[in-house]
């Protein structure tokens, strides 16, 4: 990745309707987004020009807004558009893309039924960095302090900036021990999720996922368990807890940024890439290679 920073970058980006210099793309510090957490966001990626699940993306976006309470000023095929436009005008092929809304800064509380909506999209270039023989070595995870909190007290299905806060945290104290990233239990004590990605544990020849009650069913997520049924796979949603772990031979992370993932360790257990996992990779990278290609027939 770019060591770039964000805000000091040539390009443009898509901003209420509009293509600002990306410089320019900016956010007043009274907010309400910044202070109160009243956004939400989509990670997308674009491979061959062509966005992945761009559709499912961008009703998600849609959807997060209003389980916040607010309702984006764009339809759909706008956003859809928008995003293949910021693609187009910035000449990227494999990249990155970041719609985002939030509660602007005409009222400066709690309350903010008078705040405007805006909407930015945003993209930058991510290309492949790693081989799937690469990937298949896995990555170390640690256990995380913080949990995912319960659906009566978060709206767990909108993909909302505030929600992230205890992932940061828990990625930061992840990798302060070494490890790339952080395995989070729910307010149950129950195996949730990493801290931007879907779990998956295969157990005896069957994939075990736990269900999705308070935290996002990703979109990769459930793309990967219509691959492994096409391949005829047993998909368990199910409770899964950590001792578990003790009788799992391998373990694999799904989500857009880590696409199929497999997981070596778990803070001293340990675990081999199988065949189910090498699969469900070589799957995933057929498939949005095959939607890329799409696009040029």
């Amino acid at each position: 990745m770019s060591i770039l920073p964000f805000d000091d970058r040539d390009g443009v980006i898509w901003y209420n309707g509009e293509m600002l210099p990306w410089r320019d793309a900016k956010v007043h510090v009274l907010s309400h987004g910044l202070h109160y957490g009243s956004c939400v966001f989509e990670g997308e990626r674009s491979y061959a020009g062509r966005i992945f699940k761009m559709e499912e993306h961008h009703q998600r976006l849609l959807d997060s807004g209003t389980l916040l309470g607010f309702e984006i000023p764009y339809s759909r095929e706008e956003i859809d558009a928008a995003s293949m436009a910021v693609l187009e005008a910035n000449g990227i092929v494999d990249g990155y893309v970041r719609p985002v809304a939030w509660r602007g800064s005409e009222m400066m509380a709690v309350s903010a039924q008078h705040t405007k909506i805006h909407v930015a999209v945003a993209a930058w270039q991510w290309p492949a960095y790693f081989t799937p023989e690469a990937r298949l070595k896995g990555i170390r995870m640690a256990w995380a302090e913080w949990r995912r909190p319960a659906p009566e007290t978060a709206p767990c299905k909108s993909k909302a900036a505030g929600l992230y806060m205890i992932c940061t945290l828990s990625k930061h104290a992840a990798e302060a021990k070494g490890y790339a990233d952080a395995l989070m239990l729910d307010h149950r004590g129950q195996i949730a999720e990493a801290t931007g990605a879907n779990v998956f544990l295969v157990q005896d020849g069957k994939l075990h996922t736990p269900i999705p009650d308070c935290f996002l069913d990703g979109i990769t997520r459930r793309t990967v368990i219509e691959l492994a049924k096409r391949r005829g796979y047993e998909v368990i949603e199910r409770v899964l807890m950590p001792e578990e772990l003790d009788r799992t031979q391998e373990v694999f992370l799904t989500g857009t940024a880590v696409e199929v993932t497999p997981v070596s360790e778990i803070e001293g257990r340990h675990f081999t890439p199988g065949e189910i996992t090498r699969n469900l990779m070589t799957d995933y990278d057929a498939l949005v290679r095959q939607h890329a290609a799409a696009k040029v027939a």
